[in-house]
């Protein structure tokens, strides 16, 4: 029915039945999660239906259990507000349980090239630095009788 042809650093999607080859991503594009390949233009035009999304994005974060994790990174259209679970709602009702984003990051902008496109490689390093200041940050205690170790 359908297999997948790799053509140097490009996937695409053969239709054998109708004789045509479909532009998936690029091979380096691919998010491997949960032993699936995930196609991020595929995500990203799920999430680019909803009205209040002005730019989408999705990437592969590292993983313990996942392999890579996929995460959606949305800029909004003007002053539009939507919450991260109608995010998820929609995902859910039109991709595969495995292409779900796990995580959505929602921005004020997203660093480009000069060229203009998206820069995915420095918005991956950037969300990759982020989690690991979070990861490193001590909480902070929130009363000072708790700072001083009593409770």
């Amino acid at each position: 029915v359908g297999a997948e042809v790799q053509l140097e650093a490009e996937v695409c999607s053969d239709q054998i039945d109708e004789g045509y080859l479909y532009f998936v991503g690029r091979k380096d594009d691919i998010i491997k999660s949960r032993g699936e390949k995930i196609a991020p233009k595929e995500v990203e035009t799920v999430l680019h239906e909803i009205p209040e999304v002005s730019e989408a994005v999705v990437i592969g974060l590292p993983d313990p259990v996942l392999g890579l994790a996929v995460t959606a990174v949305i800029v909004l259209a003007g002053n539009s507000t939507i919450d991260k679970r109608q995010l998820l709602r929609h995902c859910q009702q039109r991709l595969e349980d495995f292409a779900v984003p796990a995580s959505f990051e929602i921005r004020g902008e997203l660093p480009k090239t000069a060229n203009g496109k998206v820069d995915r490689r420095l918005l991956r390093e950037m969300l990759m630095q982020e989690s690991k200041r979070q990861q490193t940050e001590p909480e902070t205690p929130a009363s000072p009788r708790e700072r001083n170790g009593r409770r």
